[in-house]
């Protein structure tokens, strides 16, 4: 049987749809004010950018035409990620499916799809509710190949909701949340090469771990049902790909994606961090209420964390904000900035905990 006759092993249409059908309702809006919810965050998107590109000083955020921004619901949400996901796991899968493709039926394979897409489509459907925004690099790798951009999304019902819940001021939260999601986006422009780079990483790793693929889905089930119940048994099993890893190669590579999503995550807490009263006259208030609200924070953060076997390092994005600050102080935004010019300038998971050896490596060890 050739595998262009065999079905996928993941049915995304059907994850897609059953996230879509299994989101909790948002908050309660009239037709009127989901327009001018959606139109209103739009234009907090677009304000975001010039106070990123002055606090990054990132040529890259002077036009961000490269790239789309996307006001969505969390029906919306999903099916982004349906697409990233089948962007990211096509490569892995397509080998998966190359080795059974003799044993395998269409009818089976069509039954294991559906099982799979139902279940990457409740674990969306949880995370649909949690996250306020996100820049999505990798759904146009799967049909556009490499150097496109990708989109950022911004999910207007939750993004309204926790501003009802935290009792803030709606225009100030919403610019707030925008620049930590533009930073995200201005990363990528600034930086063409890294989705791409990132792509390949996690092909390679996915390769390695073809023989446990059937393993993906219910580990990532785990990781939701930790984030749920992760107050009553913080002992419960997590569900991580790390145990699957074998060799020095995966993990090597696993530290590697470690370290770029410190960077990334960190470097975004940076930016939205730095703005004063001056662009968001209640960011005080902003921040001592979402960061007491605690255990939602960063959800879509943690749920990879804790796939990723990341959660024992729990202070990851904390240490990406700590790196970026050190380096900051020690060469400016300037000397920061290097780290986007190639791939060999992004730092290893060990540099982000000693931001020296970078500095060093990099050859700024004059400004320490």
């Amino acid at each position: 049987m050739s595998s262009q006759s065999t079905p996928a092993l993941i049915d995304w249409n059907l994850a897609a749809a059953t996230a879509a059908r299994l989101a909790p309702a948002g908050p309660r809006l009239r037709p009127a004010e989901i327009a001018a919810a959606v139109e209103d965050i739009r234009a907090k998107a677009d304000a975001s950018v010039e106070h990123v590109h002055r606090i990054t000083g990132l040529e890259a955020a002077r036009d961000l035409r490269d790239s789309q921004v996307l006001v969505v619901d969390r029906a919306g949400w999903s099916k982004a990620n349906t697409q990233g996901f089948a962007a990211m796991m096509t490569p892995a899968l397509h080998a998966f499916r190359e080795r059974l493709a003799k044993d395998m039926t269409p009818g089976g394979a069509k039954v294991g799809g559906a099982i799979t897409g139902a279940q990457m489509g409740s674990v969306l459907a949880f995370l649909s509710s949690k996250v306020l925004g996100q820049y999505e690099p990798f759904s146009t790798h799967l049909n556009q190949g490499e150097g496109q951009a990708g989109r950022l999304l911004l999910v207007a019902p939750n993004i309204v909701e926790i501003e009802r819940q935290l009792g803030v001021d709606p225009d100030d939260f919403r610019l707030w949340v925008c620049l930590h999601e533009q930073t995200h986006r201005v990363q990528f422009a600034a930086a063409p090469w890294l989705a791409g780079f990132m792509m390949e990483q996690i092909g390679q790793l996915g390769g390695s771990l073809v023989d446990n693929a059937g393993s993906f889905l219910e580990r990532a089930s785990r990781a939701v049902v930790s984030l749920k119940e992760e107050r009553q048994d913080p002992d419960a099993p997590k569900g991580s790909i790390t145990d699957l890893l074998q060799g020095p190669e995966e993990k090597a590579i696993m530290s590697r994606l470690t370290g770029i999503m410190s960077l990334l995550e960190g470097h975004a807490n940076v930016v939205m961090d730095a703005v004063d009263a001056d662009v968001v006259p209640s960011v005080r208030t902003i921040r001592q209420r979402f960061s007491a609200r605690g255990k939602d924070r960063g959800v879509v953060e943690k749920f990879f964390r804790r796939l990723l076997g990341l959660d024992a390092k729990m202070r990851q994005y904390t240490d990406g904000a700590c790196f970026v600050r050190a380096v900051v102080d020690r060469v400016g935004m300037e000397g920061f900035n290097k780290v986007w010019e190639r791939p060999e300038n992004l730092p290893s998971e060990a540099e982000i905990h000693d931001a020296d050896t970078w500095l060093v490596r990099m050859g700024l060890a004059g400004g320490v």
